[in-house]
């Protein structure tokens, strides 16, 4: 019975670190007036994910599938903000969405709307958070999750 109790509080930490993850994102977003880049909307992806898988884990602790999944989701976390933080580092280049550069549109409203909207660069770093840019914020975060549930993972399959 305490095994089943020490894995549903990591499933609910996790889900406190997506939840606060997010939160704070929306935040900086809507209050401090800050618009985010392409990228920094898709790394939001594994998060609302993540809450999700949460619930399925502590409802069904005992299958290991949910704790896979979270693997799986914070690993492509990972991946993408670490390609995010490479495009701020210039170590990679700009795909053609966060500069907005390859457009196709005909329709001249269609292109004021466009040209109206704020297209925010991907390599832009606007806001920082003790000197870290929240692409590397959340590479770090992404990687030291993904590694606890690694230990997670190899703990319960020991037991």
């Amino acid at each position: 019975m305490n095994q089943i109790f020490e894995i549903k509080k990591f499933y609910t930490i996790i889900f406190i670190i997506s939840l606060l993850s997010l939160l704070i994102a929306l935040y900086i977003e809507f209050f401090l007036g800050y618009q985010p880049c392409k990228l920094c909307i898709y790394q939001r992806i594994p998060y609302l994910i993540a809450i999700f898988l949460t619930f399925l884990g502590i409802s069904y602790s005992k299958n290991l599938i949910w704790l896979y999944a979270l693997l799986l989701i914070f690993f492509s976390s990972f991946l993408l903000s670490g390609y995010h933080f490479g495009i701020e580092q210039e170590i990679f280049k700009e795909f053609s969405g966060c500069t907005g550069s390859s457009i196709n549109i005909i329709d001249k409203n269609e292109l004021l709307k466009l040209l109206n909207s704020e297209v925010s660069s991907c390599k832009n770093v606007d806001f920082l958070i003790f000197g870290l840019s929240l692409a590397t914020i959340n590479f770090l975060l992404s990687l030291v999750i993904f590694i606890l549930i690694l230990k997670v993972i190899n703990n319960e399959k020991n037991k």
